[in-house]
């Protein structure tokens, strides 16, 4: 099996060079692997040295501009030249690819297997061979269900629940006590952001007039965002608010009011969480009325986690990545250096 043991000093440099990666990040697609069904592709010069990490990512898809962003963010990071050998699979939202792809990297005997799970159930059978066959394991984004936390190394993501809260709380310092009827759009159904935005959402409207009086998945893309808000009005004369747990399935709403005949952010207000590119520019145009963060630039985290386990040092078990809120004001002034 081909792990390998890295000197302190190279991990050090190593760790350097990837961070400097983080300003190359941005919403565009990345290049090849993010659309190949499932199977995996190796880095060029996949051979590497004594010196080189091999680590297998696979991602949930490419479903809408964050995880774009996030898988470029990964495929800039672990280069050559910052002493890694990527190997990338993209699930195509499909937990049983995903599954193929870990076993298919345990085959392959790399030094480390990070991913973005799909959904949270159903992952102890594959990451109990992964432990078996001692190779550390990362989540990046999204967290497992599981009783066994030692079956992965550690877990790098945004805090979905304070997420939902933070939009939840504004919710109820705008309208409260305007009797407002909250329209839901959720994320993939059984995933960690759906479930804990979900949440976070409904206990900070709690004690107020906030009602929701719908909620459906709309998956995170926006196709799907706009075939659900189309049924929405069609079912609903009165709604007010829409909280969409995330920018591509908010966009797609905005798309399906102004097909209505309404205008966006004025007769139906908008939350939505990511602030990618195309979000934040449609809060600055006023379509959307209040966004928060979810930062997508895990790839130079990620690095340096891989960087410490292959080593053996201690990594913590949950690394929280600091995000923050936006209004209109904020958006206009934060869109000329957005990375993403």
């Amino acid at each position: 099996m081909a792990r390998k043991m890295m000197m302190r000093g190279t991990i050090a440099a190593l760790s350097a060079a990837a961070m400097l990666t983080l300003g190359a990040c941005s919403s565009e697609p990345a290049g090849s692997g993010t659309d190949d069904g499932g199977s995996t592709e190796a880095a060029e010069g996949g051979e590497g040295g004594d010196d080189v990490i091999a680590i297998g990512f696979s991602q949930v898809g490419a479903e809408s501009g964050w995880r774009a962003a996030n898988t470029k963010s990964i495929q800039d990071t672990l280069t050559e030249e910052n002493g890694f050998e990527l190997s990338f699979s993209d699930a195509q939202q499909k937990q049983e690819n995903q599954i193929q792809a870990i076993r298919s990297y345990i085959t392959q005997g790399v030094d480390v297997i990070a991913f973005s799970p799909v959904v949270e159930t159903g992952w102890d059978p594959v990451l109990q061979e992964a432990k078996s066959a001692g190779i550390p394991v990362i989540l990046t984004d999204r967290a497992v269900d599981s009783q066994d936390d030692t079956l992965y190394e550690s877990f790098i993501g945004s805090d979905f629940v304070l997420e939902g809260e933070t939009a939840g709380e504004w919710a109820v310092e705008q309208y409260d006590g305007e009797g407002y009827k909250v329209v839901e759009l959720q994320g993939t159904t059984g995933s960690a952001p759906m479930i804990d935005r979900q949440q976070g959402f409904a206990d900070a409207i709690a004690g107020s007039d906030l009602e929701i009086i719908d909620s459906q998945t709309g998956n995170f893309t926006r196709t799907e965002g706009k075939q659900v808000m189309e049924g929405f009005l069609q079912k609903h004369d009165d709604i007010d608010v829409v909280f969409a747990h995330n920018d591509d399935m908010g966009l797609g709403a905005i798309e399906a009011i102004e097909a209505a005949g309404m205008v966006p952010g004025e007769d139906i207000k908008i939350i939505t969480i990511d602030a990618v590119k195309d979000g934040m520019q449609a809060l600055a145009d006023g379509k959307i009325n209040y966004i928060v963060e979810c930062n997508p630039l895990l790839g130079p985290d990620l690095a340096d986690i891989a960087q410490k386990v292959v080593a053996g040092e201690e990594v913590e078990k949950r690394i929280v990545v600091k995000d923050e809120a936006f209004d209109q004001e904020a958006a206009v002034a934060a869109l000329p250096d957005r990375q993403y």
